[in-house]
């Protein structure tokens, strides 16, 4: 049972507390109040404020450091791996009489019974394919086979194959271009060796030579009989002269006529048959060699199969020389000079060393390579280079091709070095480097807040960066130098 006085007490300290929470409520709120107008004090800006923030910064220039280096200058281009000297591979001609062979002794169709197969090295006297079962032979010599060579023929082409026949070990009897019984016999051997028969006269210049002989034998009967018939008359002249005949005269005449007309026609039938005979014998048919320029030689490509008529290009021929094809722009092709080492590597790291051999847009392939003639000198030069930009086709080649030797037509890196400083040398970007209207190139360096101008002599520039010689020593490695505002 509670006392008046507590209960008094109570009711004083409750109105107590009530008071402190309403007090402590207010003081919240005007701190809250005083917060929140702070805050937006501090976020809301004059238009001129607002305005001056978003303001682009002041320009100023763009530099880059000045750094002392190794320079290689070096042209990076991408190459195709080929052989060297490619050339179309055909056949002259057909080849000599086979199993069909007809009445001119020719095959009655031409057919490819073993093709030629691509990736072959050449070698002389080797067989490249057969047609209709004869050899296509491979021989040294720069005039091409372009007709059938047999005993009469003479010419440049008739002193290739008996050079050929020479180195073959089969002696022609001599290289003097006329195709004779010497030839004819080493031509039948050399066949023989490789296991085919020469081509012998076909059947129809065998019927031929049988007409020519008979023609000289009827002409020499003629001509016989006519004598004798001559001789006859004469004597019955002879023994009856005292009986005359008003027409001995006359037939003695006709007796002439008859015997020279007989004479003339076993002359015509002797020079038809030497003639034949000058051309009968051992032949090499028009399609049974082909002359490359250079043996041993790689056959490339080929386009004909067993089956086909060989009436067309039957394939690609190169040299067994490994050469790398690539393409330069114009600026770049400039550098290079005959002899310079290119270093190649395929993608899958294989490597090799070659040499540039050719660069198509005519450069003085005996002169160095000028290193400083990379380095802009005026204004119009760096227009010219700039204009050079045209493809220019460069050729390497490839002394000991190594792994390289199996990778054809395999895309290779080409990086051809044109040029080196001596030792470690002031660079700077090429963006740096501007002539001034006395036509010397400047660089324009920025030493505090000062830019200033420093004549430099341009030398050996690579990848962007170009070597510097400042006048008088006025610029040092970690200088800033300007390349842009």
């Amino acid at each position: 049972m509670s006392h008046p006085e507590e209960a008094g007490t109570t009711r004083v300290s409750s109105r107590l507390g009530s008071g402190r929470r309403r007090l402590g409520a207010v003081v919240s709120a005007v701190v809250l109040v005083g917060a929140g107008g702070w805050f937006a004090g501090t976020q809301v800006q004059s238009p001129a404020d607002a305005a001056a923030s978003h303001q682009a910064p002041k320009a100023g220039p763009v530099t880059v450091s000045v750094v002392r280096q190794s320079l290689t200058a070096s042209v990076v281009a991408t190459g195709s791996v080929e052989f060297a000297s490619p050339r179309p591979l055909s056949l002259a001609g057909p080849v000599g009489s086979g199993a069909a062979a007809g009445a001119d002794g020719e095959g009655a169709e031409q057919r490819v019974t073993k093709a030629p197969v691509a990736g072959t090295k050449i070698k002389e006297g080797d067989v490249l394919m057969t047609v209709n079962g004869r050899p296509v032979f491979a021989l040294g010599g720069s005039v091409p086979m372009y007709r059938a060579l047999g005993p009469g023929t003479s010419g440049d082409d008739v002193t290739q194959l008996q050079k050929a026949l020479k180195r073959l070990g089969f002696d022609p009897g001599g290289t003097g271009g006329t195709y004779g019984q010497g030839t004819a016999t080493a031509v039948s051997d050399w066949y023989k060796s490789e296991g085919y028969d020469a081509q012998e006269p076909s059947p129809a210049d065998q019927q031929q030579l049988g007409s020519l002989e008979q023609a000289v034998s009827a002409a020499q009967e003629t001509l016989l009989t006519t004598n004798s018939v001559t001789g006859t008359a004469s004597s019955s002249e002879t023994g009856s002269s005292s009986s005359p005949n008003p027409q001995s005269s006359t037939d003695k005449q006709v007796h002439e006529i008859q015997v020279k007309s007989a004479q003339k026609a076993l002359d015509l039938a002797n020079g038809a048959l030497s003639s034949f005979k000058a051309t009968y014998g051992t032949k090499v048919p028009a399609g049974e060699v082909v002359f490359l320029p250079k043996l041993p030689a790689r056959l490339d490509k080929v386009t004909v199969k067993t089956g086909d008529t060989p009436s067309a290009q039957i394939g690609t021929v190169t040299s067994s020389d490994v050469v790398v094809q690539a393409a330069v722009p114009g600026t770049d092709a400039q550098l290079l000079r005959h002899g310079m080492t290119a270093q190649l590597t395929t993608a899958d790291g294989k490597s090799a060393q070659g040499t540039v051999d050719v660069v198509a847009d005519g450069s003085d392939s005996s002169s160095d390579a000028d290193t400083s003639a990379t380095a802009p000198s005026t204004t119009d030069d760096a227009n010219s280079a700039a204009d050079s930009t045209a493809a220019v086709q460069v050729r390497i080649t490839v002394p000991d091709p190594g792994p390289l030797a199996g990778e054809a037509e395999a895309a290779v890196k080409v990086t051809i070095k044109v040029g080196a400083s001596d030792g470690k040398v002031l660079t700077v970007p090429m963006a740096a480097i501007h002539t001034s209207s006395d036509g010397r190139a400047r660089v324009k360096v920025q030493r505090g807040d000062v830019v200033s101008d420093v004549q430099v002599t341009v030398g050996l520039s690579a990848a962007g960066i170009v070597e510097v010689k400042p006048d008088g020593g006025a610029l040092k490695a970690g200088e800033k130098v300007v390349v842009g505002e």
